[in-house]
């Protein structure tokens, strides 16, 4: 997404279809990350995709995140591609768009699941119903039409090509538009951060009733999966902030004076959150891994037909 600073120095000597081909490391690595982003993530939309039983809300909402994901590791690829083999303007500015709209889906993708987390826990007897679909598919069309619009904002001439000095961080993207970007990912990861208290709170709570029901005791294997569970709320959460928050507070307070390589140390494990998803969202869920085993093997291992669902699996 900047590799074209490596070009700036030599703007004044070479003209645009003569300059040298300097290949940058760290967009090396971006284009490694989107690579593998792209294959981990193609398997878990084709299983969802080629699987009926697949069609549950939350699924639906773990197939957005793939596909988010998949498309955000598909525009690295092509942003590389197109920054050193093509050198065009118009083609940075669909591969950025392409970038911004999948990770922003992505994103919106990870709070429809918090959303649909909460919904299951708050209105569990009524949450396996056709209004709980709807508004399912109501959250779809509304993130990914929200991440479209952002992401042709760049192409439709909200870009800093014309000004450099309004550049921010990630070149062709204005510092307001970096800006917006930033806070409403703060905005949308305080509302994550509230939901999951909220889920910690509601899972804690039928915990302690289940144990007053059966004279449990706090160190029974119950009470050690309900602490599981909170905990893997907690390492889900994290996980997010650590990849995302870097590259939020570093594209706030800085421009395009500053020096790349911190744009590129704060940008590199903000594209990591998409190689974690599958691992934390998809292939920790039973259902997806017995449609991955029958479509690796034929065939589904016991220990995982059998596995029971506790409270970890929130």
């Amino acid at each position: 997404m900047t590799a074209s600073y490596s070009r700036l120095y030599f703007e004044d000597i070479y003209p645009p279809s003569q300059l040298p081909l300097l290949v940058n490391p760290w967009d090396i690595v971006l284009c490694s990350s989107g690579t593998l982003i792209a294959c981990e993530n193609a398997l878990v939309v084709l299983v969802i995709w080629q699987n009926p039983a697949l069609r549950a809300p939350m699924f639906l909402l773990i197939g957005s995140l793939a596909l988010a994901d998949l498309l955000a590791g598909l525009g690295l690829v092509l942003h590389f591609t197109c920054a050193y083999l093509l050198r065009s303007d118009s083609a940075q500015l669909l591969t950025v768009g392409l970038v911004v709209a999948s990770f922003s889906a992505s994103v919106f993708s990870l709070l429809a699941i918090t959303i649909d987390r909460y919904l299951s826990l708050y209105y569990a007897l009524t949450y396996n119903s056709e209004r709980t679909a709807a508004f399912t598919y109501t959250m779809l069309v509304l993130l990914w039409g929200l991440s479209l619009c952002l992401g042709l904002l760049p192409v439709t001439g909200v870009n800093c090509l014309a000004e450099e000095a309004s550049c921010s961080v990630v070149r062709p993207l204005t510092k307001n538009n970096i800006a917006v970007l930033s806070v409403s990912f703060l905005l949308l990861f305080g509302l994550m951060l509230q939901l999951y208290v909220q889920i910690c709170k509601i899972v804690m709570r039928h915990a302690h009733q289940i144990a007053l029901q059966h004279h449990f005791l706090a160190a029974t294997p119950h009470y050690v999966t309900t602490r599981k569970g909170v905990s893997t709320l907690a390492i889900i959460l994290g996980t997010f902030a650590a990849c995302w928050m870097p590259f939020t507070v570093y594209s706030l307070i800085a421009d395009y004076t500053y020096p790349p390589l911190y744009t590129y140390a704060t940008l590199v494990p903000a594209t990591y959150n998409s190689v974690i998803n599958p691992v934390i969202y998809a292939f920790r869920n039973q259902e997806i891994q017995k449609a991955l085993w029958l479509v690796c093997c034929g065939c589904v291992p016991s220990s995982v037909a059998h596995r029971a669902r506790t409270p970890s699996d929130v």
